[in-house]
């Protein structure tokens, strides 16, 4: 300041020869503009009022005094230090301007790495863009953000991008200016770091909300899978379809090459009897029906050894079994055992043609699917005991009523009939004087023949005879014939049914017709019976009153017991004053 107002004073006098002594104040506005620009307002401030002493001491008449006092000296030092104020103000707005203009650039600059930085799914995406458009916007000849803490390369610089730990460097070209190396330190780099923190809490946090997200969907359609099985099972289907829709659940769960349900076998072999594929092309090495023989090392032995879960993730081994199941695509695999009863029946296989591993939280998600088909199982092997148990029971009754009817036939049938002729004997013997005693004697042999009419009546009720000997057919016209109710046959039979199923068809044709005769009063029957696609079709329709109630009648009850015993089923359709249908279907074989 001192060198400025001494410069300012040596060219005023200079000039106090050639020009008005009033105007040389201006000289001194020339160094007031340069002091406030370099060193601000205040120090402005201070050089106006040096520059007036200075000014009136040197420059006014008389110089080499404070002439203050003067009033005409007043109006000129007045007048400079008005003129000295705005000076001043210009000077600080243009020292200030440079500075405002670099601060909204770096706003601005903030907000568009902000939006690159906040709104990227993935942050190594956006750290290339981000280091691009801070190049760009600081006119530097490059720069890279790079995740972790990287040194610098190649004599350039490395700024450490920090938040709670160092999430990144910046790393740019050596030589740059003094002020540019600032203002990246001290205010690029800070914000920076400030943002590049923010961006991966927001990432991490996506990242936590689309791992919920997916987990919310996968447990949703997870959940779905075994609602729509456990339903399934609910209804008793054949135990191949609850294997099939097992593996092909799972499967599309898990997103698998393939997957298998695995029986083992008392021999000590493996047999599948469920799978799944994805496509086509995908067939798993053994489909359902195949039988192997286990091999140490695979899935199926390891699962059958220790009872527990088990997975292959590389199928380059040594073993014959596991080479072939490789050679068809198969990368990885997880055995999950089925238990019933407590004692291991099999496995679900699930196995994946992706490098990568099957997740490791297979085993967990397969557990439940393997209790549905062990329950799917331990359902079939109870209705299967169930259904054998009726069946020995039927076939010991029909035995028994068998036995009976032959007992009945071969021993009191016979003896009554010898004694009935034996008393038509005696009859024919008795003297005319005795007619008395031949009318009770003929009397007692009546009664006789009459017994023995209602022995053969039951005894063909406990297990007609005919049906033995002729066959199905012949015992129905028996029926219809004896039936009080018109009977309509409509029989197509090509040989002999199995005896099971002939007692079966003749029991329910013969309570139809005692029903319609007793409780129906109905005037006509039709019977239809035939085999179709290896099944015995039989419908016996009458045009009585209707509304039998087959919970309420012990003969249709049996009826259905005897039906379902040999594997059968059994509907009845009897709306009040529309007759009675019964509908049996027995599968053969």
């Amino acid at each position: 300041m001192a060198l400025c107002l001494t410069v300012e004073t040596l060219v005023g006098v200079g000039l106090a020869r050639v020009a008005p002594v009033d105007s040389l104040s201006l000289l001194y506005l020339i160094g007031l503009l340069l002091i406030t620009s370099l060193w601000g307002l205040a120090m402005g401030l201070v050089m106006a009022g040096a520059s007036a002493l200075v000014f009136d001491y040197f420059l006014l008449p008389p110089t080499w005094e404070l002439t203050l006092a003067k009033g005409q000296d007043l109006v000129i030092l007045g007048i400079f230090l008005v003129l000295a104020l705005p000076v001043c103000a210009l000077a600080r707005a243009a020292r200030l301007l440079p500075g405002e203009m670099e601060a909204r650039q770096e706003a601005d600059l903030s907000a568009e790495l902000a939006r690159l930085l906040l709104r990227a799914p993935d942050l190594s995406v956006a750290l290339p863009a981000t280091a691009r458009r801070l190049a760009s916007g600081l006119k530097l000849p490059s720069a890279s953000i790079d995740p972790g803490d990287l040194p610098a390369e190649d004599g350039g610089l490395s700024f450490p991008l920090r938040g709670d730990g160092i999430h990144a460097t910046l790393r740019v070209p050596g030589g740059l200016p003094r002020p540019v190396t600032r203002r990246l330190r001290d205010r690029i780099v800070p914000s920076l770091g400030i943002l590049l923190e923010a961006a991966c809490e927001r990432e991490h946090a996506a990242g936590a909300l689309r791992t919920s997200r997916d987990e919310l969907a996968h447990s949703v359609e997870e959940q779905a899978a075994l609602r729509r099985l456990a339903t399934l099972v609910a209804h008793h289907p054949p135990a191949t379809e609850v294997f099939d829709s097992v593996a092909g659940e799972l499967g599309r769960l898990l997103g698998a090459r393939h997957t298998l349900v695995v029986r083992y076998e008392p021999d000590g072999t493996a047999s599948t009897v469920g799978d799944w594929h994805a496509h086509e092309g995908l067939r798993p090495t053994f489909p359902t029906g195949s039988r192997w023989t286990l091999e140490e090392g695979s899935v199926t032995e390891m699962v059958a050894r220790t009872g527990a879960p088990a997975r292959l993730n590389d199928y380059g081994g040594e073993g014959a079994l596991v080479r072939q199941v490789g050679a068809r695509g198969v990368r990885s695999a997880v055995g999950c055992p089925i238990l019933v009863d407590r004692s291991l029946w099999g496995m679900l296989a699930v196995a994946s043609s992706t490098p990568e591993p099957l997740p490791e939280d297979t085993e967990v998600r397969m557990m439940e699917f393997s209790e549905l088909a062990a329950a799917a199982i331990a359902n079939a092997q109870s209705n299967a005991d169930l259904k054998a148990s009726r069946a020995r029971v039927v076939a010991a009754a029909d035995e028994a009523r068998r036995r009976i009817e032959r007992d009945l036939h071969d021993g009191t049938q016979q003896r009554l009939i010898a004694l009935g002729l034996e008393m038509r004997g005696v009859e024919a013997a008795i003297p005319p004087e005795l007619h008395d005693v031949g009318l009770r004697i003929a009397h007692t042999a009546k009664d006789l023949d009459e017994a023995v009419v209602e022995l053969q009546e039951l005894s063909r009720g406990l297990h007609p005879a005919i049906l033995a000997k002729g066959g199905l057919e012949p015992a129905l016209m028996v029926l219809a014939r004896r039936s009080p109710v018109a009977v309509e046959l409509d029989v197509s039979l090509d040989g002999r049914l199995p005896q099971p199923c002939e007692m079966t068809v003749y029991y329910v044709v013969s309570e139809a017709l005692t029903n319609a005769a007793e409780h129906a009063f109905a005037s006509a029957v039709r019977v239809s019976l035939a085999v179709r696609n290896n099944t015995i079709h039989l419908t016996v329709r009458d045009d009585g009153v209707g509304g039998a109630d087959p919970s309420r009648g012990s003969g249709l009850i049996g009826l259905t017991d005897r039906v379902e015993a040999i594997g059968g089923t059994i509907s009845i359709l009897s709306p009040k004053g529309g007759g009675t249908t019964i509908v049996v279907e027995i599968p053969l074989g």
